[in-house]
């Protein structure tokens, strides 16, 4: 979910869902600030569980649930326009939303363009950053988008995803989330808890995000895509937690297909 300061607010399919024995599918090379931590074996290699695939039924089911429960969820990033909510994913790799957004309060007050950013300097923004993990490399691909969108794009952020991908920093989750958000686009960005709940539910097995990424948008109708991604993040962040689920809240329990969930 983000958190809007100010609009900048974000609407494909159904059908069976690919199996582990489905062909693999080509992952892109994504941006360090894309990259998503997986579950792995011993030897390091993320294994998929074979899962009996969720019916068309059970998955308009569980997103009406979440519909009902969150008719209108928001990113939680705070932002106050396209360029500032680019900025705000972007810092926000390997780290909380939280923690970026109190960062950028300050920064956003007197940098909310890209002219205004590039203006700014790559050490000043560092010093309004240097909170958030990894501020020095942030710092710089802040300075450097700013200046692509400037140069390539008359200060405008692109509402492409080949156009977002080649800004510094930004690959294709930054830029799914840049279109479902800032553009209102039917996009599905996976970041690691998306990548959690797809893989232990069941809901949308795969090994990589792009593969994830792709099943999940091939099973959920399309009346709920618009807020599918921001549902399944807030399901991870909140309910599905890594390390200890809180099953007894889920509201999906009963179709979650993880074996080891408890029922309150």
């Amino acid at each position: 979910m983000t958190k809007s300061i100010k609009p900048a607010k974000a609407g494909p399919g159904t059908g069976k869902l690919k199996t582990a024995k489905a062909a693999k599918i080509a992952e892109p090379k994504r941006a360090k600030s894309d990259r998503v931590k997986r579950p792995a074996t011993p030897g390091g290699h993320f294994k998929l569980r074979p899962t009996k695939p969720w019916s068309e039924a059970e998955i308009t089911e569980a997103f009406a649930r979440f519909e009902k429960a969150s008719p209108e969820p928001k990113s939680e990033l705070e932002h106050f326009n396209p360029f500032t909510l680019l900025v705000a994913v972007v810092l926000s790799a390997q780290a909380t939303d939280a923690g970026v957004n109190r960062a950028t309060r300050p920064l956003f007050e007197i940098a909310d363009t890209p002219q205004k950013m590039l203006a700014l300097g790559e050490e000043k923004v560092r010093e309004f950053i240097k909170t958030i993990g990894l501020y020095r490399n942030k710092a710089r691909n802040v300075i450097a988008l700013s200046q692509k969108l400037i140069e390539d794009f008359g200060g405008q952020v692109p509402n492409s995803r080949e156009a977002l991908e080649t800004l510094p920093g930004a690959g294709r989750k930054t830029a799914n989330v840049v279109l479902n958000v800032a553009f209102g686009q039917p996009t599905m960005a996976v970041d690691t808890h998306v990548f959690r709940v797809a893989n232990r539910t069941g809901l949308a097995p795969g090994e990589t995000p792009l593969a994830v990424e792709l099943g999940l948008e091939k099973v959920i109708p399309s009346r709920f895509m618009a807020h599918a991604h921001h549902w399944l993040i807030l399901h991870g962040r909140y309910t599905c937690l890594a390390r200890k689920p809180r099953c007894e809240t889920c509201l999906i329990n009963d179709l979650c297909r993880w074996p080891e969930k408890t029922v309150g």
